[in-house]
Order: structure tokens, then C-alpha cells, then sequence
């Protein structure tokens, strides 16, 4: 387990104060520069062989040389499905690759640097250790730094996620990430590059193992177990054909390979791209990058979304609840209130919401006291005498004058409002302090804004068994009083008072958590995640990072930091947390589909599996055709299948991807395999090995369709339509273009043994599905 991330608090010990005037050019020039190690992700290259050398990819390009040592050309068709996964999936990642490099924002691209006694602009990476940087209102810090001159605040929320502002003044450390909201202040940066704060704690994410894809794990798994098994039996096969049937190499070869082709899905890795690209294409035109193929599936499996509110319940923004007035009429209140607002030249998110609630007066001020986070108040003096004051309550108001609007403000705060008190006084402003207020005008009552869709979203997620966890830096009671607005009900815990094991015991049994730090936001996902859940986790900050790295799907809000964006699966490109249940529909379609789907290809494999084990034991020729595979593959699999992949699909995604296509797949390969051998063995009957095949492959198409009928239950007119489709085309292509497909036509005798056989491919699939539920239920019983 890596060490904790700590906030810089002791100087390096070759700490040098810097001069007034700042470093040289030739000091500079010998200083350790603000350059952090670059992390773009994956090179083009990286991407292109990442999707070319794949163990399904490996596994086709070894058969198709087989195929061209011996000429047969046209059997090679096959590697068209292997071009068109490989294309699909480097295009996707090149995308998103391309779309990140567009959203990387810099926040601060010039920063005031002295220089030999001039003020001037740099890049930050031009900024060294020891240099003397020049801080306003709403610069980003670029590097660690101790405060040296002035006074101001800090938002450091990206960092830390506590979003009220931090008084910083002489001898205070800035961090770098943070953003300056208020004053000027000069400091020397100490920690820059890769030993910063923020560089520290991106760094550290890394260390950090994002989860697998459970259906690209498991798809992969049995790509490994189908190359393992079909090299040796498609060896014997060939061996089998040469030396013992006597056939010529160009008729071996392409023989075992054929049945070989049969055992891989390959339809299944493209489908499984399509629909996947498809989604993507389709979450993109509701503002949702997705930057990991993948992380459409893992959004599909959570059980559990931990959030921030600001961002997803709220949208950042403040706005004004309710004016009360208390010694004047409301009419007064709202004159006094415009004329404050019109008299303030700051562009806080306090100042904002009240100048959007009520017209501010254009009238110069006498003089002005500008908002401190010492003072907790503002003020403005007039030509009239008299001074109007905005701040929090016990910081502007004696004690007098606030016990009987005590009750008042506790009532308001405790449900999540902030209460700000507009009182007047005679006399004028000074430098620090206001005179004493004579008379209490009224209270603003302000709060987050809730967003307009938030109670809809949350109530989605509540419908579809996802349970909402919100994991915040700000005061648990506030986050809690926000939460019940939006009808997200639970306990509340604030945790700071916690321990980790405290916190773990937490995790599940509340529903807020406030005062947050990143490495306790870590924890409650992986205490989550080991209690079984599946977690999605929203973030935006540096904060974040790791948390979102330990989730099993991450989600990106815009506007925070570039990093948290660069480590994220999905990024909401607008913000838009409404977009969250259409990114969540969209992936359980796409998983739920491709699941469903999945067993008509794995019908085709285990049957080509089986029949190739027992040819290789029994005195009868493989049964099929590659031409004849390909019609009944096509017709019954392929093109179903991506019929079936592009329907709406709204259930979560349960249970494990192979079990499940396997639990669907075996009932329809034992019937194939049964059918297809007694077949076979009706050349004992004195039928040619031709109407044999023929025979074989018309069960084969009847049991496909069956397969296709239960996969499309419970049936709805587009399956039904679907079912009937198919049965035209198989029908229409035996009788037109039987020859084509090397099939003959069927006598009486042959026609009734092919009801026959339907019959009893029928009964092994009933059976088999019985046995396969128990079994399951066997091992669920067990577990």
C-alpha cells in the first residue's frame, strides 16, 4: 500500500528566501524548472498494436497462412471480420484519444513572474523553483508556494474538496491546483513540477489498479481456452485427413481449417465492437465522451453512484431562496439590496445571485469594504451618510441585535441555507471596519441551486435498484439538508469524526458522507466494492483521482482538472448529470444485447467443437461444409444478432457474461451435435455422404431458429418479425440456391427423417435445459 499524499507544511531544507526583486535570468536558468512528467495516455502506435495483436487476432492470422501456403485464397474470406473488429476498436480509441486532447484545458496559460525587478507574463513551465509570482483574483496557483506578500483567499476545492474559500496571508502555503478568489498576494514557489501537491497525488492514482472489464476478461478468457484446445485438435484433424483418409494437402489443409474457423466466435468480438462503437456514437450526441470502449459495460453493472453534490444535485451556482425583512418594508429591503449591488464591483457567486434577483442601482460609492474571509462581510458607504452592510450574521450584527433572529438563522441553516443579514449603519467605511450598525433591513436567505432535473435523475436510479451515495467535502449537515430536497433519504455522517474502520462500517449503512478527504473517498469505494457492489464514482477534482480509479466505472464532470478528465471512462462533456440515465440505459442495451446475443454465436462453437471431437473417433466425414456453415451461420447468428444487439434494453446487468451465454448456448449445440451425427450415420442407410450433409445442415437451420426463438421471448413485433425474416431467407436459399450451398433435394424417406430429427432436437434442448438449471441452482446453493 503507497504512503499518504500530505499537503506541503515544512520548507525543503536548501530553502532560500528570494529576494524582493526576484531571480535573475541567469539564476533562473540554473533553478529546477515547473515541468511535470507528461502523461498522454497511449501513443498511436500503442493504441494500433493493442488492437492488432489480440489473442482472437493472433489465433485468425496463423489459420489464414495456413490457408495461403496452400493456395485457397478464397477460404480467407474469413479474415474480413478480423479487419473490421481490429479497425473499429483502434478508430474508437484514437477518437476518444483526439477528443481529450481538444477538452485539456489551461486554466492558467500566462502567470506573472518577477524577474530582476520587472513584473512579466510566462508559460508556467518557464517558472523555476524560487521565482516570485504575482497572484490575483481568479489566477490559478501553478506550483507549490509560500505566500510572501498580501492577503487573499483560495479555492481549493479541486484538491481538497472543501469549496469555501481559505484565507491565505504571509507565511501560508498555496497549492498548486488552487485558484486565487479574492486579494494580491506574491509568493515563491517552493514544490513545482513533478513535486508539487497536485503532481504528488496524480501520481500516486497510479499505483492504483483499474478494474477489469468483466465481459472483455471473460471473452478473452475464452478465446485463450478455445486456442489452447483447437490448435492440437485441428493438428489431428489434418493428420487424420492426410494420412489416413489420403487426402492431398490442398484438400487437408483447408479441411481442418474450416471446422477450426467453425470453434472461434468471431462474429461475437465484432459484434461485441459494433455495439459498443455504436453506443459510443449514440452517447456522444448526449454530450457523453467515452473514452474506454468498456466503460459503457461497468456503468451498466453498478449497484452503487457515489457523487458530489455540486455538479450533479446542484449546479454549482448560487441563488437567492427568500428576503425577510426585519426592520423595514420589503420594498425597502429590495431598494437597499440594488443599491449594495450596484455599488460592489466583485463578481463572487454570492454577489451574482443577489444582483439576479433584484435590478442593481448604478450609484458611486463614497467608499467600499471589499468581502474578506477574516471579515465575513462587505460594505458600502453612500453620499447620504449612510453605509450599508452584507455579511454573515455574528460577524456583522452585536450580540443584541442578533439573539432575536437567532432562531431564525439556525432554522434556515440547518436546512442547508446560508443566511447573509443586510443592515444599515451612519457614518462611513474605513480600511478594515465598518461603523456600528444601527439598524437590522432584513435576512437573504441564499442556497445551491438545486438542479432542475436532480429529483427526476435520483428517483431513475432509485427505480432501477442503483443505490446513490453522495461524498462531499462540505459540512455533512448542509449536503444532508440539499440531499432531502432532491428526495434522497438516509443517514448522514460527518467524516472527519471517523476512523477508516468506522468509515468502512459506514459506508453501506449511510447515505451522505461530509468532510471528505480524497484518501476516505478511496476507502468508501473499495469498502463498497469488497462488500460486493459494483461502484460508479463522479468526480472532477485532483481529489478525486484516486477514487475514481478505485471505482469500478468513472465519470468526469467538465471544468474541473485535466487529470481527473485524462483518468476517467466516460466524461459528461455539458455537465449534464441528467445525462446519466441515457448513458446507463445505453450500456445495459449494449451489455444486456450483446449477453443475449452472445449465445447464438457460442451455439456455433461448442457444436463445431463437439462434432470435430467425435469425427475424429467415429468412421464418419465432419458433416458440414464451409459454404454450408457460413449459410446457417449467417441466417441463424450473424444477422440476428445485430438485429437483436440494437434493442432497447433497460434491465441492469446480472451475473456473470460467460456463465450466462453458456446456460443459453449448450441446449442448442447438443441438439445440433445429435442431429448432425445421426445425420451422418445415415449412410449406413445406403444415402450419399452429400444428402447426409444436407440433411445435417437443415437441422442445424431448424435448431439455430429455435435457439433464435428462445433468445427473442418474450416475442415482440419486431422479433416476430425478426423469427419470420429469417425462416423466409434459410427457406428461400435452400430452395433457389440449394446447389450453391452444395445441398441436395431431399426424398420422401430424407424429408421425414428431417422431422425426425427436428423432433428430437427439440427434445435434447428441453432436456439439456433442464439440466443446465439445475446445475446452476446446484452451484448457486453451494456458493
Amino acid at each position: 500500500m503507497s504512503a499518504p499524499i500530505h499537503i506541503p507544511t515544512r520548507l525543503p531544507d536548501d530553502f532560500q528566501p528570494t529576494p524582493p526583486r526576484g531571480l535573475t535570468d541567469k539564476q533562473a536558468a540554473k533553478r529546477t524548472p515547473n515541468e511535470a512528467a507528461a502523461n498522454p495516455g497511449k501513443s498511436v502506435w500503442q493504441i494500433i498494436a493493442g488492437n492488432l495483436f489480440t489473442p482472437f487476432n493472433l489465433l485468425n492470422i496463423a489459420l489464414a497462412v495456413c490457408l495461403a501456403l496452400v493456395g485457397s485464397w478464397r477460404n480467407m474470406l474469413f479474415m474480413g471480420v478480423v479487419v473490421s473488429n481490429t479497425v473499429i476498436g483502434t478508430v474508437q480509441e484514437l477518437r476518444a484519444r483526439a477528443t481529450i486532447r481538444r477538452l485539456t484545458l489551461l486554466n492558467a496559460p500566462q502567470t506573472c513572474v518577477i524577474r530582476g525587478g520587472k513584473e512579466r507574463t510566462c508559460h508556467p513551465d518557464e517558472l523555476v523553483q524560487g521565482d516570485l509570482v504575482i497572484l490575483r483574483a481568479g489566477d490559478q496557483v501553478v506550483a507549490d508556494a509560500l505566500v510572501t506578500r498580501g492577503t487573499g483567499s483560495a479555492n481549493e476545492s479541486l484538491l481538497t474538496g472543501e469549496r469555501d474559500a481559505i484565507p491565505k496571508r504571509e507565511g501560508d502555503w498555496l497549492l498548486s491546483g488552487s485558484y486565487i478568489t479574492e486579494g494580491c498576494l506574491t509568493a515563491q514557489l517552493v514544490y513545482v513540477g513533478d513535486d508539487s501537491y497536485a503532481a504528488r497525488l496524480t501520481r500516486s492514482a497510479r499505483e492504483i489498479k483499474r478494474p477489469k472489464s468483466a465481459l472483455m476478461t471473460e471473452l478473452n478468457r475464452l478465446i485463450r481456452f478455445i486456442s489452447i484446445v483447437l490448435v492440437p485438435l485441428g493438428l489431428l484433424l489434418f493428420l487424420k485427413e492426410f494420412f489416413l483418409m489420403d487426402c492431398p494437402l490442398t484438400e487437408a489443409v483447408p479441411s481442418a481449417v474450416a471446422a477450426m474457423i467453425g470453434m472461434i466466435p468471431e462474429g461475437l468480438m465484432l459484434l461485441t465492437s459494433v455495439a459498443m462503437a455504436v453506443g459510443v456514437v449514440r452517447l456522444g450526441r448526449h454530450q457523453t465522451l467515452v473514452q474506454e470502449l468498456y466503460g459503457i459495460e461497468t456503468l451498466a453493472r453498478a449497484d452503487v453512484l457515489c457523487l458530489d453534490k455540486t455538479g450533479t444535485i446542484t449546479s454549482g451556482r448560487m441563488v437567492v431562496e427568500e428576503l425577510l425583512p426585519v426592520d423595514c418594508s420589503m420594498e425597502e429591503l429590495r431598494t437597499s439590496l440594488a443599491r449594495f449591488t450596484g455599488a460592489m464591483d466583485e463578481k463572487t457567486g454570492t454577489l451574482n445571485a443577489l444582483r439576479d434577483h433584484v435590478h442593481p442601482v448604478t450609484e458611486t460609492p463614497v467608499a467600499t469594504l471589499p468581502f474578506s474571509s477574516a471579515r465575513k462581510k462587505s460594505a458600502a458607504s453612500f453620499d447620504d451618510g449612510r453605509t450599508i452592510i452584507l455579511g454573515a450574521p455574528s460577524f456583522v450584527l452585536p450580540a443584541a441585535a442578533l439573539s432575536p433572529l437567532a432562531d431564525t438563522i439556525a432554522r434556515y441553516a440547518a436546512s442547508g441555507c446560508r443566511v447573509l443579514v443586510l443592515a444599515e449603519a451612519e457614518g462611513c467605511v474605513t480600511e478594515t471596519e465598518t461603523p456600528p450598525v444601527s439598524r437590522v433591513l432584513g435576512l437573504c436567505i441564499l442556497m445551491d441551486e438545486i438542479r432542475s432535473n436532480a429529483r427526476e435523475t435520483l428517483r431513475y436510479f432509485r427505480e432501477q435498484g442503483v443505490t446513490v451515495k453522495v461524498i462531499s467535502g462540505d459540512d455533512a449537515r448542509t449536503v444532508a439538508a440539499i440531499a432531502q430536497r432532491v428526495g434522497l433519504e438516509g443517514e448522514a455522517v460527518d467524516a472527519s469524526t471517523l476512523t477508516d474502520e468506522e468509515l468502512t462500517a459506514a459506508s453501506e449503512r449511510c447515505t451522505v458522507f461530509g468532510r471528505v478527504t480524497p484518501a476516505q473517498k478511496k476507502l468508501l469505494v473499495e469498502a463498497l466494492k469488497h462488500s460486493g457492489h459494483s461502484v460508479a464514482m463522479t468526480g472532477d477534482g485532483v481529489n478525486d483521482i484516486p477514487a475514481l480509479k478505485a471505482a469500478d466505472c468513472s465519470i468526469a464532470m467538465p471544468g474541473g482538472a485535466d487529470a481527473a478528465k485524462q483518468v476517467a471512462q466516460l466524461t459528461l462533456l455539458d455537465g449534464n448529470f441528467a445525462s446519466m440515465p441515457l448513458v446507463v440505459d445505453e450500456g445495459r442495451r449494449v451489455i444486456g444485447n450483446i449477453t443475449r446475443a452472445a449465445s447464438l454465436f457460442l451455439v456455433k462453437t461448442l457444436y463445431s467443437f463437439a462434432l470435430a471431437a467425435l469425427v475424429l473417433f467415429l468412421p464418419v466425414d465432419y458433416p458440414f461444409q464451409p459454404i454450408q456453415l457460413t449459410l446457417v451461420s449467417t441466417l441463424t447468428v450473424g444477422f440476428p444478432s445485430f438485429v437483436l444487439a440494437l434493442e432497447p434494453n433497460r434491465g441492469r446487468v446480472r451475473g456473470g457474461f460467460l456463465q450466462t451465454v453458456l446456460f443459453r448456448a449448450v441446449p442448442g449445440a447438443a441438439a445440433v451435435t445429435v442431429c448432425a451425427l445421426a445425420a451422418m450415420l445415415c449412410q449406413r442407410l445406403g444415402w450419399s455422404a452429400e444428402d447426409c450433409s444436407t440433411l445435417a445442415t437443415l437441422s442445424a437451420g431448424m435448431v439455430g431458429w429455435l435457439m433464435l426463438w428462445s433468445v427473442c421471448l418474450p416475442l415482440t413485433r419486431m422479433r416476430t418479425a425478426l423469427l419470420g425474416v429469417v425462416a423466409g431467407l434459410f427457406v428461400a436459399a435452400v430452395l433457389l440456391f440449394g446447389r450453391m450451398f452444395l445441398l441436395t433435394t431431399l426424398s420422401a424417406p430424407q424429408f421425414l427423417s428431417l422431422l425426425l430429427l427436428t423432433g428430437a432436437a427439440i427434445g435434447v434442448m428441453a432436456a439439456m435445459t433442464l439440466v443446465m438449471k439445475r446445475w446452476i441452482a446446484r452451484k448457486d446453493a453451494e456458493e
